[in-house]
């Protein structure tokens, strides 16, 4: 091994040094772009690729689907003969990850599949991008010559090669599909995907769906073939989304799976993952979903609102960050969770919720229109009231989504 021994660095027709050493061994350089075009900051696509925001639930085993704990990361599944667990887990200490400063990650754990891996069984980890998100990126998508790459760390506890698939929604509908390659049983495992363009790509200018990603743990082979093509885009077919599956995994009772540090970034080089504050990538995921949470005090108030008549009232809301479209879908932990205060110290559930919103017309500025309906006629027209968590609730919630 040897040593380049220089003060500066300059081009042949420049007047000026690209890089000027200093005789402590660090440098100035004057860099115009990282990894072909990225920006040196916000390079990252993927929203909470370090796993550290779970707004809804650290652990989830119920049979529905969906965004569940690890915020911007949806479980799909479909004939499973026992719930899997989706969980936010930690990420030892010791570990190639834990050095790199990722301390959470999602995690999958296997139920016990007894009728074995079915045509139709899946379980799947999926992202999902706004399409005006990649549109604005700055990869010239159109061109083949043009590259995002896709990096993270994953860890499975039965050795196997994992799948998994890329589907644009806008235009003609195109497929890509990928591979993680046989992981160590136990072992964290970086994979680095460097995805081409193709002129066959759309990605609309708009708020939704735009960029459907999969990492199947495992799918059944009404969705699978073995003739499937790696590593290039295809017109998008849903009968043949990936090779077929090994199915190891998925019939082994209590097997985990993990991931962590996912980046998605314009260029052909994987870079350092890009960490950003809790309050940074919080406010990101609550573009799609904001969460209040019981404090299991005797009254845990949440907003205020003017009564309309004897058994309605309402009031504005505007959420911590603009959401990604209109009115949000509104969801509460239990029906008797949730309370009207009125006259100081009665209160009145369930509620009834009703909104409207001017969001489309005020995108950067929205506001949302609550209505609060109870089934019984005990409120003063003209007073105020507050919405509430009662009686020592415990595990309460009230939940506003706006995801794709």
């Amino acid at each position: 091994m040897s040593t380049l021994k220089v003060d500066n660095i300059r081009h042949n027709s420049a007047t000026s040094d690209a890089i000027t050493m200093a005789s402590d061994g660090t440098c100035t350089a004057k860099i115009t772009s990282i990894n072909g075009g990225s920006q040196l900051s916000h390079r990252n696509l993927i929203i909470n690729g370090a796993m550290n925001v779970a707004q809804r639930s650290t652990s989830e085993s119920s049979s529905g689907g969906g965004y569940l704990t690890v915020d911007r990361f949806k479980y799909v599944h479909n004939g499973n003969d026992n719930n899997l667990t989706q969980s936010q887990a930690d990420v030892a200490s010791g570990t190639t990850p834990y050095t790199l400063g990722f301390r959470k990650s999602y995690k999958l754990t296997n139920g016990n599949q007894t009728g074995g891996a079915g045509t139709g069984d899946r379980c799947r980890l999926q992202v999902n991008l706004e399409a005006q998100d990649i549109a604005n990126s700055g990869w010239n998508y159109l061109s083949s010559s043009s590259f995002i790459t896709l990096s993270f760390w994953v860890k499975s506890s039965v050795a196997q090669n994992f799948y998994g698939s890329i589907r644009t929604p806008d235009g003609t509908s195109q497929g890509y599909s990928f591979e993680t390659g046989s992981l160590t049983a136990n072992t964290w495992t970086k994979i680095i995907k460097t995805i081409p363009g193709n002129s066959n790509l759309t990605f609309n200018n708009d708020v939704e769906l735009g960029w459907n990603m999969d990492i199947a743990q495992f799918i059944g082979t009404d969705r699978t073939s073995s003739g499937k093509l790696l590593n290039q885009w295809a017109a998008y077919d849903s009968n043949n989304v990936m090779p077929d599956n090994t199915g190891t995994w998925y019939t082994t009772n209590g097997a985990t799976w993990e991931i962590t540090g996912m980046q998605l970034e314009v260029g052909d080089t994987a870079t350092t993952f890009e960490h950003r504050s809790i309050g940074d990538e919080l406010a990101r995921c609550q573009r799609y979903c904001v969460q209040y949470n019981s404090n299991n005090a005797n009254r845990d108030y949440i907003m205020p609102a003017k009564v309309s008549d004897a058994d309605d009232a309402y009031t504005t809301w505007q959420p911590p960050v603009a959401p990604r479209t209109t009115n949000p879908s509104i969801s509460v932990s239990n029906s008797s969770h949730l309370s009207l205060e009125y006259n100081d110290d009665s209160y009145s559930s369930p509620i009834n919720f009703s909104t409207r919103d001017n969001t489309a017309a005020n995108p950067f500025s929205p506001i949302v229109f609550l209505n609060f309906d109870i089934n019984e006629n005990v409120m003063s027209s003209g007073s105020m009231v507050f919405l509430c968590f009662t009686s020592n609730t415990s595990g309460g919630y009230l939940r506003f989504e706006w995801e794709l």
